[in-house]
């Protein structure tokens, strides 16, 4: 990686006061450089852009969120690059709510809904395109030579269909406001620094609810998005046993860059850090050290997901054994799993409560515990006492969208206790994890952890897998697998 522009010596660092005369763009620079910079560049504004493809749905919600707080200025930021080391940064992602009003991801970017008589005005506030006058694109270390170009402020306009301004002149604008003010919190320092004074954390915590509240129930655009996503991650799934014998030769950071590379290709990103825990790894339920060994006769547990360059994720997991076939208890314990999974997704329909699928999951690994004489019946006293939660450990799903665990700020009234929707998207998951040290159970259990998820849309009548593509029962995966390595 370059290095910031530097004087070129030592000398030229000591002489830097005298070279720099007039110019005062950067210590060590002569003033014919820097003219010679401002000049000869050709015009690259974009003509003939079109709308973003979500732009329709991004008006409609911008529209239901004037609705919910008329009257008051409402300010929404993207959020900030973060440094990682030094002068280096994490590559950025926008806020969700932010990203789901505009469809705008850019850094340091906050959509201003400003009310008026017939309702809001919103304003997209962005960085306009890099100064070729004043030498900010090659001086400053976010400049357009070194980050890469930006669009304008007027073809941000044709992209998202908001009127655009300056970003840089925002701080101020929002001191001198009046009037009531609410705030999306956690990602922009400088702008909750002048809205100190004019906002309550209150105020502010029910804007931030009732956006994520907003995303419960999918618009079309939404589900096509998730669908690709799950496309994505089967293709992604179907990489990774391609390529089982290198990850037994290396660690399981091979299965993790080999789905990697699929999310990037198809994708933006993962939409959260992969999950590829072999042998007794898998009993750790968010194994993302990814550094252990791949071995044949031992389970993979993949949970992995692309996330598409609109910031849907996909959020799917398969145990699969690493050399095509399992054993005689890894069957056992997967086939449980299975129907715990099968039962789970049967009780996901509209009208069902939101709890529903978890009971039923849960329900049917309690009875296999009870079967196996692991915990001691009857089924219903032991999930009274929630004893099966020693092997079954957490929630059997949750709401999935733009982020992996999406609207977590929602109400649990309207969430965890609610009722599910047409429109809703959610994962089933159940597992059974046997950790190694557990000496409450046979031998030939210890260190097998299996979780099955798919990612599950309501429907009118019922629930569409938008994940059905990869196989599930023990039997298929065997098939798919020998058909994807022979």
């Amino acid at each position: 990686m370059s290095d910031a522009l530097e004087p070129e010596t030592p000398e030229a660092e000591a002489e830097a006061p005298v070279k720099q005369r007039k110019n005062g763009l950067y210590p060590g620079l002569s003033d014919e450089l820097a003219e010679n910079m401002t000049t000869g560049w050709a015009d690259t504004e974009l003509r003939g852009l079109e709308p973003v493809t979500q732009a329709a749905e991004t008006a409609r919600r911008r529209a239901a969120l004037s609705a919910r707080f008329p009257g008051e200025r409402l300010v929404i930021p993207s959020g900030n690059l973060k440094v990682r080391s030094n002068d280096t940064d994490y590559p950025f992602r926008a806020s969700v709510d932010y990203a789901y009003l505009t469809g705008n991801q850019t850094e340091d970017g906050v959509l201003v809904l400003e009310p008026g008589a017939d309702g809001h005005r919103a304003t997209l506030h962005l960085l306009p395109r890099s100064n070729r006058a004043d030498g900010e694109f090659w001086l400053s270390g976010q400049g357009e030579l070194w980050v890469g170009r930006r669009h304008s402020l007027t073809e941000s306009e044709v992209l998202y269909g908001i009127p655009a301004a300056d970003v840089r002149e925002l701080a101020g604008t929002l001191r001198e406001a009046t009037g009531p003010v609410r705030v999306l919190r956690g990602y922009d320092a400088a702008v909750e620094a002048a809205l100190t004074d004019k906002v309550t954390a209150e105020r502010d915590e029910e804007l931030r609810v009732f956006l994520s509240e907003m995303r419960l129930v999918k618009d079309d655009f939404e589900i096509g998005e998730l669908q690709k996503a799950c496309d994505a991650t089967v293709r992604g799934f179907e990489d990774v046993v391609r390529v089982l014998d290198r990850a037994e030769a290396t660690s399981e950071r091979y299965i993790e860059g080999t789905f990697f590379l699929r999310a990037r290709v198809e994708g933006n990103d993962v939409g959260y850090g992969t999950i590829a825990a072999s042998g007794p790894h898998a009993c750790t339920l968010h194994w993302v050290r990814n550094d252990g060994p791949v071995r044949s006769g031992d389970l993979l547990l993949l949970d992995a997901g692309v996330e598409t360059t609109t910031l849907y994720t996909a959020d799917v997991t398969r145990t699969l054994p690493v050399n095509g076939t399992y054993t005689e208890v890894q069957k056992r314990v997967y086939d449980a799993v299975y129907e715990a999974q099968e039962a789970g997704i049967a009780a996901v329909r509209p009208g069902a409560k939101y709890r529903d699928f978890h009971q039923a999951a849960q329900r049917v690994l309690t009875e296999k515990l009870v079967a196996w004489g692991l915990v001691e019946g009857p089924v219903e006293r032991v999930m009274e006492l929630g004893l099966q939660r020693r092997w079954t450990l957490h929630g059997t799903g949750h709401m999935l969208g733009m982020d992996v665990h999406d609207c977590a700020a929602a109400r649990t009234e309207t969430y965890v206790e609610g009722t599910l929707e047409p429109g809703m998207v959610l994962t089933v998951e159940p597992g059974l994890y046997f950790q190694p040290d557990d000496l409450t159970v046979p031998e030939e259990y210890r260190g097998i952890g299996v979780r099955i998820e798919d990612d599950i849309l309501v429907t009118e009548d019922g629930n569409r897998n938008l994940s059905a593509a990869l196989p599930r029962r023990s039997d298929e995966v065997e098939a798919w697998m020998a058909a994807l390595t022979g």
